[in-house]
């Protein structure tokens, strides 16, 4: 949550950036003191401190301080514990799940409950009316939009997942209005990935952006229309293939869909169950 004010800091207004700094400098302090105070230490309006907390992805004062709070107490440090050559096998397994379970908890704390609230609504929106939904990612994060397809398909909806970046170009160029590309990205550097988001925005099609925040790819996220889901890690994803990067994506993959599930409502049971018994037929007794 720290790391997001940090790197949003250099495009906030003068005024926003004051307020970014006494957070930075008293984390709990922050948390608890009320509205008045903190404007008052800050040398800003009222106002101007509930801005500061949608311009870094927040509902509100109320939002970001339950966020905070969480995240300032939460006891599970959001230290990154790297793998030795010497680790045993007992060691790895602290660290690898430790890593994840941190990073999770975190996770939970910063996440914008309001651009997840865009996103599901546009997502809803494309499925009840037959629009495309389409995944976009490329290596590590392909996995993760074909993951995404296979999720969405079940819901009825018309789904495509695709990790080649001359396919996505040219997918993205036949978007339109009411569709939706959900672009997703460890980096957010990936130049195919920017490509894509910029003609799908073009388009006129809305682009949900799964990315770390203050990337190249996270500016685009943020541009009227579009919607911007952070997810920020101190993962070391030039060493090895990032663990830590997929399953935060994975848990906002199924946020995704539970959220559209629910917003498609009834319609979805009879197909589900359907589903069930189709592949319960494919089942052999040994």
């Amino acid at each position: 949550m720290l790391e997001r004010v940090k790197a949003a800091l250099p495009a906030l207004p003068p005024a926003e950036q004051r307020v970014a700094k006494l957070l930075l400098a008293d984390p709990r302090a922050f948390a608890s003191l009320p509205v008045s105070e903190l404007a008052d230490r800050s040398h800003v309006s009222k106002p101007t401190v509930v801005r500061f907390c949608r311009s870094v992805g927040y509902d509100g004062l109320a939002d970001f301080k339950l966020k905070l709070a969480g995240s300032v107490n939460e006891g599970v440090p959001f230290v990154h514990r790297a793998v030795d050559e010497d680790d045993k096998p007992s060691d790895l397994i602290v660290k690898v799940v430790d890593n994840a379970v941190a990073a999770l908890l975190h996770y939970r704390n910063d996440a914008a409950s309001h651009a997840f609230e865009r996103a599901i609504g546009a997502l809803s929106e494309a499925g009840r009316h037959q629009k495309r939904i389409e995944f976009y990612g490329v290596g590590n994060s392909g996995i993760v939009a074909l993951d995404a397809q296979h999720k969405f398909f079940r819901l009825g909806v018309n789904t495509f997942a695709c990790s080649d970046g001359h396919i996505q170009l040219m997918s993205a160029t036949m978007l339109g209005p009411g569709d939706c590309a959900v672009i997703i990205s460890n980096s957010g550097r990936s130049r195919d990935l920017m490509d894509a988001a910029e003609i799908a925005r073009k388009k006129g099609a809305t682009t949900i952006i799964i990315t770390a925040s203050g990337s190249p790819l996270a500016q685009m996220g943020q541009l009227p229309g579009q919607v911007l889901l952070a997810v920020d890690h101190p993962e070391d994803y030039d060493r090895y293939s990032p663990m830590v990067s997929r399953l935060l994506h994975l848990i906002v993959v199924d946020v995704l869909t539970t959220g559209v599930a629910l917003r498609l409502g009834e319609n979805l049971r009879p197909m589900l169950q359907e589903i069930k018994r189709n592949l319960r037929s494919k089942r052999y007794a040994s």
